[in-house]
């Protein structure tokens, strides 16, 4: 930090649907902070935050950036985060180490699919929050209808403290119905005058709305409203934060930050109103042994170290970057820490400042700092980092499960291993990208949350890593699973030369609710066989089940219950029980009832009425399930769950479709059992 004074920080990332503006406002922020010096442009492949190649070709947001800046004295350090559903992870590690955020809405569409998406990620990690209603000089912007959209589809209590003046190409300003001046921008500058006239009834109106929302969160906001006295500036200020920081009220702007309109007001917003690291509760972590302990530790530099990684990238001259949030303590270069999930000590040798793909090295951070380390070896997505003597471990992260793969293979025998290792380094960086080798082929599968998603993997595999490959077709990531219950015993009991060989275990596999994830539960009497057997067999039934009997596709949602041990002798042979262990869950499977599963996506089609009939016939062709068409603004609204399997380049023929003026949103809902045909096409 530039300031030692840690209420003067403000860790926020920016969070929208795609083509919301979120680059374009970070942008503006970083010019009018004076970051930068010439604004750069999404479309024309120049934003500051949009470094990566396949970024600037597509035009939009794939990976996080963090960038520090500063604003009247204040350090804001800002993460850009993607808007596409297929790169929700960075959103979600992002959103995990934050103190706030800006919600960008496009004023046209109001809250669109992807925004209820990351919203809902913001209040999981309880994320105080302010909006930015933006695209107000668009035609068909309506602040109202946006402002109404975010009260009835998202959670939480928005509070407008902000009045346009002109809407469309007449949009010109703003009315700030805290101090009661119009801001009117004039080119790159603005000018603080009187309210026009001919909007100041409703500029009164919309004041009066804003003091009644702070009145119900604020005692002495509300005692003065009763009275009919007026409220003065810096209590309604003073409530206003309070409850931002409290997730109470979420205060709502508008502009243009295409055409550098809005982007101060939302500046002061920010550090008036978004949380400084210690307005935010104490950080809770458990304790690194067995007992699990509940610990605390206050965001301050006094405090022990602790530190969480939330993000790796790879780096053409340190090898690996390891972002970080610093929750107490101070890290300097050289520093020992353990990590607490493989209780290995780790030298944290160099830290940087990250400026989008730019680093500033610094000599320590502290509590309260988005940093960049380099030096740890074996560290992932969600490790904890912390002093040695006061061990601590944050909740890690968690990742959804990749829907779609492909097969690729390398070109030569030269690329063969570069890919794997370039593999491994894109595996360590996206947590929602996977690999797998097919048994039946030997071709290499990569797995990812869509299309694009596996696109982006490919195409940093070639111009990254300079890796050869050809790239088969993406196919669907089924699953298997089990109905019903079934009771499985397995013996082994051999003679391997002089040594006679003895394990069983029984076993009974339980369906689980669909999206649960595969448990374990140890039925067996305590002190039968070593703890650590029990571990073993528990790493080896679950491990069983990543292969199904119908298709070779993962079994998921099923409980594995260890009801019996059986042993000779006390002969605890910790091979002879791992086969048997898997020769049980796998026979289990052949004896009992199972079915594939195919992923089904939740689909939002936004279309001109010209078009929706065209848009439901090809639905229906796909074999989706249309629940309703609605309205938004001048767009219909097409709801739809759809088979992944029949969605493949859907977004070519959309286009086709409707003359390129129809988008979609699709995204990953829950598992559905396949029809007798589909299951005969695939097990043919």
């Amino acid at each position: 930090m530039s300031s030692e004074d840690v209420t003067k920080l403000r860790n926020i990332g920016i969070m929208a649907h795609i083509d919301a503006g979120k680059t374009t406002t970070t942008e503006r922020i970083l010019y009018y902070t004076g970051k930068i010096h010439k604004l750069g442009e999404v479309h024309e492949g120049t934003a500051t935050m949009d470094w990566m190649p396949q970024e600037q070709e597509r035009g939009i947001t794939i990976t996080s950036a963090a960038i520090l800046c500063q604003w009247k004295g204040y350090d804001i350090s800002i993460i850009d985060t993607p808007g596409h559903v297929d790169f929700t992870i960075e959103v979600e590690r992002s959103l995990r180490v934050l103190d706030g955020a800006i919600a960008v809405f496009d004023a046209v569409h109001g809250v669109e699919p992807q925004t209820e998406t990351v919203w809902r990620q913001a209040d999981k990690h309880n994320i105080p929050r302010i909006c930015f209603i933006n695209k107000m000089d668009r035609v068909g912007a309506d602040f109202e209808a946006s402002f109404e959209s975010i009260v009835s589809s998202l959670s939480g209590s928005p509070v407008a403290i902000q009045h346009p003046i002109g809407f469309e190409d007449g949009f010109s300003g703003v009315v700030d119905l805290l101090t009661m001046k119009a801001i009117v921008w004039e080119s790159e500058g603005f000018l603080e005058v009187e309210i026009p006239s001919q909007i100041l009834d409703d500029a009164m109106l919309a004041r009066e709305m804003m003091i009644e929302r702070i009145a119900e969160a604020s005692d002495d906001v509300m005692e003065l409203f009763l009275e009919g006295k007026e409220v003065p500036l810096e209590l309604l200020k003073k409530a206003l934060r309070a409850a931002t920081c409290a997730n109470k009220l979420i205060p709502v702007l508008c502009g243009s930050a295409f055409k550098n309109k809005g982007i101060q007001p939302l500046l002061d917003a920010v550090i008036a109103y978004l949380p400084s690291p210690i307005d935010i509760p104490l950080v809770e972590g458990l304790s690194a042994d067995d007992k699990e302990e509940t610990l605390i530790r206050k965001r301050v530099a006094s405090e022990p170290l602790s530190l969480l990684a939330f993000k790796l990238a790879s780096d053409p001259f340190l090898g690996q970057l390891i972002y970080v949030r610093l929750y107490s303590g101070v890290l300097t270069s050289g520093q020992i820490a353990l990590n607490t999930r493989t209780g290995k000590k780790e030298r944290v040798q160099k830290i940087f400042r990250m400026e989008a793909n730019q680093r500033k090295e610094i000599k320590e951070a502290k509590a309260g700092d988005i940093a960049a380390i380099c030096g740890p070896k074996e560290i992932a997505t969600g490790d904890t980092l912390c002093d040695i003597k006061h061990p601590i471990r944050f909740e890690t992260v968690s990742f959804p499960q990749p829907v779609i793969y492909l097969a690729i293979e390398p070109k030569s025998s030269e690329d063969s291993e570069k890919m794997m290792k370039a593999l491994d380094r894109l595996k360590q960086e996206d947590p929602s990208f996977d690999t797998k080798e097919d048994r039946e082929t030997g071709q290499t599968l990569i797995w990812g949350m869509g299309e694009l998603h596996l696109e982006i993997m490919v195409d940093r595999l070639k111009t990254d890593f300079s890796v050869g490959v050809n790239v088969g077709v993406p196919q669907v990531a089924y699953r298997e699973t089990l109905e019903g219950t079934v009771k499985q015993k397995e013996v082994i009991d051999r003679q391997v030369g002089q040594a006679k060989q003895f394990a069983g275990v029984v076993i009974e596999l339980e369906s689980l609710q669909e999206g649960i994830e595969n448990v374990f539960e140890d039925h067996t009497k305590a002190g039968t066989c070593p703890e650590s057997l029990k571990s073993l067999l528990k790493t080896s039934l679950l491990g069983a089940l990543s292969a199904g009997p119908i298709a070779g596709f993962p079994v998921i949602s099923v409980k594995v219950k260890l009801l019996e041990i059986l042993v000779e002798q006390n002969n605890f042979d910790p091979v002879c029980f791992q086969m048997a262990a898997s020769l049980a869950v796998r026979n289990a499977l052949f004896t009992g009832k199972t079915s594939l599963q195919e992923p089904v996506m939740k689909l939002e089609v936004l279309v001109p009425e010209d078009y929706t009939s065209n848009v439901m016939m090809d639905l229906s062709s796909r074999k989706a399930k249309v629940n309703q068409v609605s309205y938004k603004g001048h767009l219909q609204v097409v709801d739809a769950h759809a088979p992944l399997a029949g969605m493949f380049g859907y977004s070519t023929e959309l286009r086709s479709l409707s003359q390129g003026r129809a988008t979609y949103t699709m995204t990953f809902d829950h598992y559905e059992t396949v029809s007798k045909k589909t299951l005969e096409q695939i097990k043919g």
